[in-house]
């Protein structure tokens, strides 16, 4: 099967269309790899069609903050707004998982804008949707308290277990806060008993607490 047919979005491609994309080839890319850079130049469009693609904005400091994961599928916003606006990439793309993508030249994806109709609509669409998601960041980091935030991730994140493996450093990139604050929350969770602490590990002792937290979302 071509690697068209593992991305569902491209099924109502124009045999056209799909041909050319077709041309093209995978590639993988181990855990921990860095796609692009702030500062980099954007050359193509790129498709996730395995793993995960973290994609965090850096601050000056270093600090940086998870703005959204690609998932198998999924485009990456940065590569349109670049693409689009002929501007550097911003934000930084690193592995979550071995992973295996394709690249869109710059050239064949603005040519496939102009010349295929399905094509341009996914594209916008992708678009759209992510914008969505990037508004509601915005709203939860403008308008939640950190404990909302918080308490929001760790019942999203954790396994059938109850158990999420991230450190404080993930923790704070995930939801838009220095490590600092994460590490006084934590403490402040673990004792009101919601939650115990191991190396690289927090398990849910107390859900129900946690969701009422997170219900919390007034600032």
């Amino acid at each position: 099967m071509s690697w068209t047919g593992e991305a569902p979005a491209l099924g109502t491609l124009e045999d056209a269309a799909r041909q050319r994309l077709e041309a093209l080839r995978p590639t993988q890319a181990p855990r921990g790899a860095v796609l692009f850079r702030p500062g980099e130049a954007v050359k193509g469009y790129v498709i996730v069609l395995a793993g995960s693609v973290a994609v965090n904005l850096v601050g000056p400091g270093g600090r940086d903050i998870l703005l959204y994961r690609v998932q198998p599928g999924q485009a990456c916003i940065q590569s349109t707004l670049g693409l689009m606006s002929g501007e550097d990439y911003s934000g930084e793309a690193i592995t979550e998982a071995d992973s295996r993508v394709v690249l869109i030249p710059r050239a064949l994806f603005l040519d496939l804008v102009d010349t295929s109709p399905a094509f341009r609509t996914l594209v916008f669409a992708a678009f759209a949707e992510r914008m969505q998601s990037m508004m509601h960041l915005l709203e939860r980091i403008a308008f939640q308290k950190v404990e909302s935030r918080l308490a929001a991730y760790l019942l999203e994140r954790a396994g059938p277990d109850g158990t999420l493996n991230a450190t404080q450093a993930d923790i704070a990139t995930a939801i838009g806060t220095a490590r600092e604050v994460i590490s006084r929350r934590l403490d402040a969770l673990e004792r009101r008993g919601a939650i115990r602490r191991s190396r690289g590990q927090v398990h849910l002792n107390n859900p129900e607490l946690l969701r009422r937290l997170a219900e919390d979302a007034s600032l």
